[in-house]
């Protein structure tokens, strides 16, 4: 009799343990989990420290969502395209949500194109879909020093965009036709993240600037609000 009891009692409790797995599985389970957040500071100008980041948190079972916290005023195009890959890559794991800053323009914007959800601050200033290069052109401080450079190259247009001479017809339609190439790679990312019609990007894709609340009625946000959203 006492043997059966115990048998009883040992069976009782197994199966308790068992309930109590169960329940915290299903239940529990969806509690835990932590939140990961990457920070984008400042210029980007290498990509290896945001997407090694991000790679690692997309593989950690242990975190159930990414805020990628951008404050920058862009940067790179490569880096900015290496970041933006790796944040749709981590999308098809878990939750990406951006929060961001004082800014997040044109590479800071590229970035956080692709998240599912992006909040800023009604004073963020983001936008600058656009793609800009400046050259320097010394040619007339030269001459008035009296400083001449001799070129000595294997190609016609090896020396294209020299600081030290104007930019000719001919390199002025090269450089155009790869910003113009660049700037239509970026309006695709914003179209394909945010998941808008090209024409409608396209259409606010001139380099201008927004602030978070103008952002929001062009599709650009989803939510006002900060990091403590």
């Amino acid at each position: 009799m006492k043997k059966g009891r115990i048998a009883l009692f040992a069976a009782l409790f197994i199966f308790s343990l068992l309930i109590v797995s169960a329940v915290f599985t299903a239940f529990g389970g969806g509690m835990k989990g932590k939140v990961a957040v990457v920070s984008v500071t400042g210029p980007i100008v290498e990509a290896k420290t945001a997407v090694d980041e991000i790679k690692g948190y997309a593989k950690d079972a242990s975190i159930r969502a990414i805020v990628l916290r951008v404050d920058s005023p862009g940067g790179g195009v490569v880096a900015s395209q290496e970041i933006y890959e790796q944040v749709k890559k981590a999308k098809a794991k878990k939750k990406v949500v951006v929060s961001m800053g004082s800014v997040a323009a044109s590479g800071g914007y590229y970035i956080a194109a692709p998240a599912d959800h992006i909040i800023a601050n009604p004073g963020t200033i983001t936008g600058s879909i656009g793609v800009i290069m400046v050259v320097p052109n010394l040619k007339g401080l030269l001459d008035k020093v009296g400083i001449k450079t001799d070129v000595v190259k294997s190609g016609r247009l090896k020396d294209l965009a020299s600081v030290f001479r104007g930019i000719g017809p001919e390199e002025r339609e090269i450089i155009q036709g790869v910003m113009d190439d660049v700037h239509e790679q970026f309006i695709s990312a914003v179209a394909d993240g945010r998941k808008m019609q090209l024409k409608k990007v396209r259409a606010i894709s001139d380099g201008r600037i927004f602030s978070g609340r103008q952002a929001l009625k062009a599709g650009l946000v989803d939510e006002l609000g900060d990091l403590d959203f």
